[in-house]
């Protein structure tokens, strides 16, 4: 059973390609939302993260299952393969900026700090003062990217610092969020995480992708409890549950259908599996998802 495909664009609209790893684009936000009649359909972006800074305006951004209200002005920020979307108001106005995931990651290698900002989606409301701030970094940045005068890559990437330091200090106090930090475990556990992208259905133990990794059962364990505050499993689960969502918002797949593509072959067992985990059955998140729509 092959689930539903949901777009995966290079910039929305266009193709995905390879994206090179110093790529930063920035563009108004009316480039491609007015002739999409201010609606932006839900898709990712499968090496890309992105800033959407609002100056005027405001709508609704749908992120997997949620759906988060915003007004201008906002910061809105989005991770890397998250499906999502946007319904504007017509008088929305702002800056889309998309960063390559590897030059974010190489940010955040030197400044770890820095790496909560775009983990998680979110829509961030800002004053005037910080407003002023966002928008004269997205000028500068704007500027630099147009053009080579000497210095262009420092101030690029002082513009981009700016951003994501003024990204920082936006964020909740009381967030619940372990920073990675460079070193062993956490480069175990990205490689962990980029094996259950790809085998998450085949639903094989621990055992089975520790050995696959190169390490011991203990280890994996271990790295995960430290870097992600999760088990093994519990991120194998999660990826489940997430595919599983997508597939009950973005298809008219049956919920037994579901299951089966997610590697859970019995539909009463995949049915407490996403109860379970979800809180709700798989059918009451369908319904409760198409009431909200």
């Amino acid at each position: 059973m092959t689930l539903p495909v949901i777009p995966s664009f290079y910039l929305y609209g266009e193709p995905h390609r390879a994206v090179a790893p110093g790529f930063i684009h920035v563009e108004e936000l009316d480039d491609r939302s007015r002739p999409s009649e201010w609606t932006i359909r839900p898709h990712a972006h499968a090496d890309l993260v992105q800033l959407f800074l609002i100056d005027t305006g405001g709508g609704v951004m749908q992120v997997e299952d949620r759906t988060l209200h915003f007004a201008a002005p906002a910061v809105l920020t989005m991770p890397v393969a998250v499906v999502h979307g946007f319904a504007w108001t017509s008088d929305s106005t702002g800056t889309v900026l998309t960063i390559a995931k590897s030059f974010l990651e190489e940010l955040a290698a030197r400044h770890p700090e820095l790496s909560p900002v775009l983990a998680h989606p979110r829509a961030l409301a800002v004053d005037a003062d910080t407003a002023h701030i966002v928008r004269n970094a997205a000028a500068s940045l704007r500027r630099e990217l147009g053009w080579s005068a000497p210095g262009y890559p420092a101030a690029v990437e002082a513009a981009l610092l700016s951003l994501l330091v003024t990204g920082l200090r936006l964020l909740p106090p009381d967030r619940d969020e372990i920073v990675a930090e460079p070193g062993p475990q956490a480069a175990l556990v990205a490689r962990f995480r980029a094996q259950v992208e790809h085998r998450f259905r085949l639903r094989e133990g621990i055992a089975v992708h520790a050995s696959a990794l190169g390490t011991s059962e203990t280890s994996l364990r271990a790295a995960c409890a430290r870097i992600a505050g999760l088990s093994p499993a519990a991120i194998l689960d999660q990826r489940a549950i997430l595919e599983a969502k997508r597939a009950l918002l973005y298809s008219n797949l049956a919920v037994g259908q579901v299951g089966y593509a997610v590697g859970i072959a019995d539909p009463a067992y995949f049915t407490r599996f996403f109860t379970r985990h979800a809180g709700i059955s798989p059918r009451g998140f369908r319904r409760m998802q198409v009431q909200r729509s």
